[in-house]
């Protein structure tokens, strides 16, 4: 099935890269596998629909995006290069279009919870007993484990690992398109045509040429951008403060053996941490947003309150907060709020966000980080941030915000505690 091509070649009409063809068999049907289909029903931007309206669109669609970038990289680019083993072809696409496959309901909130990692379910599903691994082992039988190494970074071809999985690769240069394409921003927009004819392939890695640094340089600064008006957006992360205590509630009351009027079955192994593949993939957003809904009628207060704000978009509000300076403010806050009756726990919520825009590695530090290496006219490779200015700027500087949630409406019922209702709002510096 190596070099098995389909008949006729199929296409995604796709508004971000115009069209996504596909030629080879194997591709075609990972697609229609269940575990990939399963895509469909998982939102690339998890909460980010509650604050930019057009950003419904799933994990599929970006896996199909991916998979096109690095179609086109080694068909288009790469191609015929001396550098470049075309053996790693299909491993590459395969890949590409399944980097995503492990990601579980509302993404990076789910997996905070339940101390889940999205990468270690993708190798669990290509590995598994799974329709996907029994396409992939239709190539030999380990072709599967080769798939799983590259998305894991540990495959011996760093080359091949770059291409997925880098400061500059086919993941980076999809999502930040697509996501600003469906929430309608102009932020992650920059010349990927041009990045793609400049890139080459080297040994161990993907460089791009010196020529085209500065639409590198835009893509950076794109990303940037994207970080902190999209990703970090302070109305999204209470949309995810407000998920992640209801998730935090319902496995508590589950511990307590509370009665719920309507079981979560599907939360069972995952409250008890006995998750297993099978219950894993049964999780979707449509069936969470089930469960909010139906939680709505349980008699437990705070789980009926904050799925009515999740199903509502009843959001918390929320000023700027420092941790360094004002941890006793936030003591006397979380004192205030229990003499109040409202719970701290899930009411008072401290959200940290925090990004490095371009790092290059340094020896003797624990995480590797690959640079992204410019190749000069006489042949010799630079690293970015020598050559550009603009990237040299905010090298290895990282930029964190912290944002205090709390529900505003529940502090101004607090009509027979003025005392108490008037301190909240002093610290909280609102003016009333």
């Amino acid at each position: 099935m190596l070099n098995e091509k389909l008949s006729e070649e199929k296409v995604f009409k796709d508004p971000v890269h115009r069209y996504i063809h596909v030629r080879d068999k194997l591709i075609w049907d990972l697609i229609g596998t269940k575990e990939f289909q399963r895509l469909r029903r998982i939102r690339q931007l998890g909460t980010t629909y509650l604050t930019f309206h057009g950003a419904e669109h799933s994990r599929f669609n970006h896996s199909l995006g991916v998979y096109e970038i690095v179609r086109r990289i080694v068909d288009d680019v790469f191609n015929g290069r001396p550098e470049w083993d075309d053996e790693e072809r299909l491993l590459c696409l395969c890949a590409a279009l399944l980097h995503d496959l492990g990601h579980g309901p509302f993404s990076h909130s789910f997996e905070k919870v339940f101390h889940l990692d999205h990468e270690d379910f993708t190798q669990k599903i290509i590995l598994g007993d799974t329709e996907v691994h029994a396409v992939l082992s239709k190539v030999d039988k380990s072709f599967p484990k080769k798939v799983a190494e590259v998305i894991a970074k540990t495959y011996e071809k760093k080359q091949v690992v770059s291409l997925i999985s880098s400061q500059i690769d086919a993941d980076r240069m999809d999502y930040l398109q697509r996501d600003a394409y469906y929430t309608g921003v102009s932020y992650g927009h920059f010349d990927m045509e041009r990045i793609l004819r400049v890139m080459r392939p080297r040994e161990d890695q993907v460089v791009i040429k010196s020529s085209g640094m500065h639409a590198v340089e835009d893509y950076i600064m794109s990303r940037y951008q994207m970080y902190w008006q999209v990703y970090f957006h302070p109305v999204t992360r209470s949309a995810e403060v407000i998920l992640t205590k209801i998730l935090h509630r319902a496995k508590q009351l589950h511990h307590e053996f509370y009665t719920f009027k309507h079981n979560p079955i599907h939360f069972y192994s995952i409250f008890e941490d006995e998750l297993t593949l099978e219950d894993y993939l049964k999780l979707d957003e449509s069936i969470i947003l089930y469960y909010f809904q139906a939680w709505l009628e349980e008699d437990d207060p705070i789980l009926s309150d904050l799925c009515r704000r999740f199903m509502n978009r009843q959001l918390f509000k929320f000023v700027e907060f420092n941790p360094n300076v004002q941890m006793m403010t936030l003591i006397e806050l979380t004192t205030l709020f229990k003499k109040a009756g409202i719970d701290p726990e899930y009411y008072l919520v401290v959200d940290s966000s925090s990004d490095l825009p371009y790092d290059f590695y340094r020896p003797g530090e624990e995480e590797e980080r690959l640079p992204i290496h410019l190749l000069m006219p006489n042949g010799e490779l630079k690293e970015l941030s020598r050559q550009s200015e603009i990237v040299d700027a905010i090298s290895g500087k990282r930029r964190t915000d912290h944002k205090l949630y709390f529900p505003l409406d529940l502090i101004e019922d607090l009509s027979t505690k003025r005392t108490a209702k008037k301190r909240i709002l002093e610290l909280l510096n609102i003016n009333k």
